[in-house]
């Protein structure tokens, strides 16, 4: 019987990939995280990769590399050796950034393999205390008229386009997004009130909600999360239909072996799952949520699909 040269090098293809994730991982794995330390994203990545740190045998190292709303890290990672050592713990900034960017360096779909979703938590608009609104209604009554400027953690971002979404499309008021370079930045001005009025994730600026410097008014979950639970929903605001997350997600170069793809799903599945990690993550305000390979690809295309539709209406540009 004659094999072809084909079937010769396919198998010795599966045969070194089989042998590469057997030896995975031999050295210390690099967690690019492509936002500033302090926001969503960095925290996900710190609790995970200690917990992997243990697990795997190896250190992961994290490597923050912000800018350009999260484009810095992504096109670093795409550009990384495919074998396991080089992830990109990113946020849902990459399925916004296809359609935002004309060319974001990176195709989202074509140049990754989504490893997972780890976490999401919904975005919010709050004030500096010392803006005299308690509600979201009364922030766009008090608003009309006026310019206003409100913090973001990027360009990009979920927040970013849920805050031009709502404040500047449905609510049709004179807004003016201040981008900064991730969530920890965007809460210390937020804090001094320069600007008073942000859209954030709820990590970030929860400690500061909590001491009374910063009030939330609306969240864009289905429903009232359990860290804050005075804080009504957009729906109950007034604004049923907007529903909007901030997601944390850790991708590999797109030629990364599928058996060290599946290995790095299952570590970091069993890490969520632990109960300092989720116990961590949930007084964080996030959802934990974790799934298969193929569950975390859908949700990438579904997003990218949503996102891509709400820069459109927005006229949203990169800056």
């Amino acid at each position: 019987m004659r094999i072809s040269t084909a079937a010769v090098v396919l198998a010795l293809s599966m045969f070194a990939a089989s042998s590469q994730a057997q030896e995975w991982p031999s050295k210390p794995i690099r967690f690019v995280v492509s936002f500033a330390p302090g926001g969503p994203v960095d925290i996900v990545a710190r609790l995970v990769g200690a917990k992997l740190s243990g697990s795997l045998g190896q250190q992961v190292v994290v490597e923050n590399r912000a800018g350009a709303g999260g484009n810095i890290g992504a096109i670093a990672v795409a550009k990384a050796a495919a074998d396991g050592y080089t992830v990109l713990v990113t946020s849902s900034a990459i399925a916004v950034n296809a359609t935002l960017y004309a060319n974001p360096g990176y195709d989202a779909e074509r140049d990754f393999v989504p490893v997972v979703i780890a976490a999401s938590q919904p975005n919010m608009i709050l004030v500096n205390a010392s803006v005299p609104v308690h509600t979201l209604r009364e922030l766009i009554e008090q608003s009309r008229g006026k310019k206003v400027a409100f913090a973001s953690p990027g360009v990009g971002t979920t927040p970013h386009l849920t805050g031009e979404n709502l404040l500047r499309i449905v609510a049709k008021l004179d807004v003016t997004p201040v981008h900064f370079r991730g969530a920890g930045q965007a809460v210390v001005a937020l804090v001094s009130g320069e600007p008073p009025v942000g859209c954030m994730a709820i990590s970030g600026p929860l400690p500061h909600i909590k001491s009374g410097k910063l009030r939330a008014l609306a969240v864009s979950s289905a429903k009232r999360i359990a860290a804050l639970p005075d804080v009504p929903t957009f729906a109950e605001s007034g604004f049923p239909g907007m529903e909007d997350y901030t997601w944390v997600g850790v991708f590999a170069p797109a030629a990364t072996p599928a058996p060290i793809v599946h290995r790095l799903n299952e570590e970091i599945n069993r890490a969520l799952q632990s109960a300092d990690v989720r116990e961590r993550l949930v007084a964080s305000a996030f959802d934990v949520v974790g799934g298969a390979q193929r569950d975390a690809a859908d949700y990438l295309k579904a997003e990218v699909l949503k996102w891509g539709k709400v820069v459109r209406e927005t006229g949203a540009k990169a800056d």
